[in-house]
């Protein structure tokens, strides 16, 4: 995959109305704003309405997008006819006014430095601003990293690009992380591309507008190599725990490799990019291994089992399922699904397509484009939903919607279904009883519906009561007989650092302090456990509101920042205040409360055991931003080097 790309020169006999047919008119205006220097093209008329972003086109009207697509073929036409000359560089107003028309942002507002960020016009601005050369040091120090997925190479190209020696662990053969091990047919991923991608590494070079799984592994793969990311990687090397050493003031991280050699190795600070879905969740079902046919999870696809002619049990309708579901179908001779709980669809028409080929020309020619489409969609996506999801206390009927908004949203969904499902019985299966946004929203282009409408496909949800040596038996006594039984059950997401041993200061076991409760001070930093940070850890993950990649460079940018504060001030340890990651973490709960995904009763992988909300955090993306730009010394015991361990600076209660 090509991660630099230049404009190519338009051809004479280039049909220009044929090349930005597929364009979103505002994205179309700004880009060729940027690649032409002509500001003009920004009128205030066509600029898209802030308060329209949710309803079809975000409201842009036909009469909009035909002035808007005449105006960009002049623009194009005038610059075919000057020799296909791109305008100087962008200076920050000009990004500011451009950045303006698209979202309605102002130079002084707060956002403006983010999209600034995401768009990345001129160069890497979250690439660190320091290198440990420049600082004077005695020794050296040595970051371990656990995982090699996208968090883990991210993390480690910003410590390498300020000079910080790094080793990574990976227990794979290869780097990928969850792009690597969950190859399931269907497989793609839920954030349009020109998203989903670090914002110092855009492409235009996206095949389809949500990605699949080899599309993903061919960049994250590119990325490590063009990184230097590759070369640090133990590959085969499973992280078996991680001990604290008070005295030396290092991580020693206990591995062992895939030929059962075992090894010590010691680093003064740890970083865990295992992130949440790693680990596959079983359901507590009665009679797993007394099953005789061939059974396995979506994340540990057998791909040698041939599925043509076989009678398939899938259990699970989440987020795995409902792609994987379709290409199960349409191989096997008869599928039966087992529903717990139906989730909302929210239609996407675009989901599986390919890009068109005048997307590909105008990429081609204006590969701009694909920057401010990544600023548009993060503005529609940044806060877009959130607030339909905020809980109003005097709503009448919480268990149906949560909020005048949320039942809007409800019934938008509802719509949807009621088109895509002439079937009164599907229907009444498929319709949730519980609010949006409470649950993970599933995007669908209508192939879900279509699916489970055919003939030689039931949808069972009666629960299980257990499984037999042929199938699955339902608590009406029915016996469900199939060759196949895949698990489409997703992961043990709150089981962070599972199945690690992870001992801190004085021998704590992070496990049993946790008890089932994991918390961490903005999700990387944890009471008695110097110097251990934690990519994609509690309450970091975002719900309705953008991707996960924008939140793991706000981490990545905090942890260098961490290593910036310990090299700077001689420092061996730092030790996030129990006071300061109480008080955080009772204003989390506390936000999550007030959200959908916290006031609903319904099951869902956000929740704990204890039905805490361990997974999401409930506010804007602006504060993770301010939160992890640089640590507070304030928030922590610092412990300096070659001291007495009680002259810890900020003494407290550990």
């Amino acid at each position: 995959m090509r991660l630099h790309a230049a404009p190519e020169s338009i051809a004479p006999d280039t049909d220009l109305a044929q090349m930005v047919a597929d364009a979103f008119p505002p994205v179309l205006l700004a880009s060729l704003a940027h690649l032409t220097g002509d500001m003009s093209l920004l009128r205030a008329a066509l600029a898209p309405d802030p308060t329209r972003l949710l309803e079809p086109d975000s409201g842009y009207s036909p009469a909009q997008a035909a002035e808007a697509r005449s105006l960009a073929i002049d623009s194009l036409e005038r610059y075919r006819d000057g020799g296909c000359v791109a305008a100087d560089p962008l200076t920050d107003e000009q990004a500011a006014l451009i950045i303006g028309f698209l979202t309605g942002v102002l130079p002084e507002d707060d956002y403006l430095p983010i999209l600034l960020e995401e768009i990345s016009l001129d160069g890497d601005r979250r690439a660190p601003r320091w290198h440990k050369s420049e600082i004077a040091l005695e020794g050296d120090v040595t970051v371990g990293i656990i995982g090699s997925g996208m968090s883990g190479i991210l993390v480690a190209h910003r410590l390498l690009q300020a000079g910080v020696s790094v080793v990574i662990f990976e227990k794979n053969p290869d780097i990928g992380g969850t792009w690597l091990e969950n190859t399931y047919p269907g497989c793609r991923v839920d954030v349009p591309n020109h998203l989903y991608s670090y914002s110092f590494a855009q492409t235009a070079d996206w095949p389809n507008y949500f990605s699949t799984q080899e599309v993903l592994l061919d960049y994250f793969r590119a990325c490590a190599n063009e990184f230097g990311v590759r070369e640090h990687v133990r590959f085969n090397t499973e992280v078996l725990g991680a001990t604290w050493s008070e005295s030396d003031a290092l991580w020693n991280v206990s591995t062992v490799a895939s030929d059962g050699v075992s090894e010590l190795v010691a680093v003064q600070v740890l970083v865990s990019a295992c992130g949440q879905l790693n680990q596959p969740h079983f359901p507590d079902i009665d009679g797993r291994e007394r099953f005789v046919g061939t059974s396995f999870h979506s994340a540990r696809w057998d791909h040698d089992v041939d599925l043509s002619d076989k009678r398939v049990a899938v259990i699970g309708t989440g987020a795995s399922a409902v792609q994987f579901i379709p290409p199960v179908v349409a191989s096997a001779a008869h599928t039966t699904i087992f529903q717990r709980t139906p989730p909302w669809l929210l239609p996407t028409p675009v989901y599986m397509d390919e890009l068109p080929e005048s997307m590909n020309v105008l990429l081609s020619h204006v590969p701009g484009y694909a920057r401010w489409d990544r600023c548009w969609i993060f503005w529609r996506m940044h806060e877009g939903l959130v607030p339909m999801a905020v809980v109003d206390p005097d709503w009448p009927d919480q268990e149906r919607s949560v909020s005048a908004s949320n039942d809007l949203v409800r019934e938008i969904f509802t719509m949807y279904l009621a088109e895509t499902v002439p079937d009164p019985v599907l229907y009444d299966a498929l319709l949730p009883k519980y609010p949006p946004l409470a649950k993970r929203i599933v995007l669908d282009n209508g192939i879900l519906p279509a699916t489970l409408a055919r003939d030689d496909v039931t949808l069972e949800t009666c629960a299980i009561s257990e499984i037999t040596e042929r199938g699955l038996r339902t608590i009406d006594g029915k016996d469900h007989d199939c060759d196949v039984l895949i698990y489409g059950t997703g992961f043990s997401a709150s089981e962070f650092l599972i199945p690690m041993s992870v001992q801190g200061r004085d021998g704590i076991d992070l496990h049993e302090s946790w008890d089932g409760e994991a918390r961490a001070y903005i999700g990387m930093t944890i009471p008695s456990f110097p110097n251990l940070f934690l990519m994609y850890g509690p309450n970091t993950n975002i719900v309705v509101n953008g991707s996960i990649i924008y939140f793991s460079e706000g981490e990545a940018n905090y942890i260098v920042e961490s290593v910036r504060m310990l090299l700077e001030n001689r420092l061996e340890a730092m030790e996030v205040r129990r006071d300061v990651h109480d008080v955080y973490n009772t204003r989390i709960d506390e936000g999550n409360r007030a959200m959908a995904w916290g006031a609903s009763h319904v099951n869902t992988w956000y929740k704990n055991a204890s039905g805490r909300v361990s997974q999401n955090w409930p506010f804007s993306l602006l504060e993770f931003w301010q939160r992890t730009r640089r640590p507070d010394p304030d928030d922590y015991l610092l412990t300096a080097k070659n001291t007495a361990k009680n002259t810890a600076k900020n003494a407290g209660d550990r």
